[in-house]
């Protein structure tokens, strides 16, 4: 049976902002994986101008427990005043998944 994993994609202005942000999401165990896709080009309205952008895009990979905090995570780290965040659930195979969920659970203090 399929496992259910949040997916989560992000654009970021250039390479060393997105390894970074990739870095620290995988430090704080908030995705188990984080796939940098590559440069992007993106073209938006923004504060009323058609504005083009060379980007770079993430996508971070999570368990449905580490969603909203993953979330959180990268709104707060992130470089601009109102990132891209799109987040949606899918269903995983069964090895995946099971591996997702352990590579984001919180470690027990005992």
């Amino acid at each position: 049976m399929n496992v259910p994993v949040v997916l989560m994609l992000s654009t970021l202005p250039d390479s060393a902002a997105a390894d970074a942000l990739a870095r620290a999401v995988l430090d704080a165990r908030l995705a188990a994986c984080v796939t940098n896709l590559g440069a992007v080009a993106s073209q938006y309205h923004w504060k009323g101008v058609l504005e083009s952008s060379d980007e770079v895009q993430l996508l971070f990979k999570t368990s449905v427990a580490r969603s909203d905090e993953l979330q959180r995570f990268v709104e707060s780290q992130h470089p601009y005043e109102t990132p891209e965040i799109l987040v949606w659930q899918v269903d995983a195979s069964p090895g995946y998944g099971q591996w997702v969920n352990a590579e984001t659970q919180r470690p027990l203090h005992v």
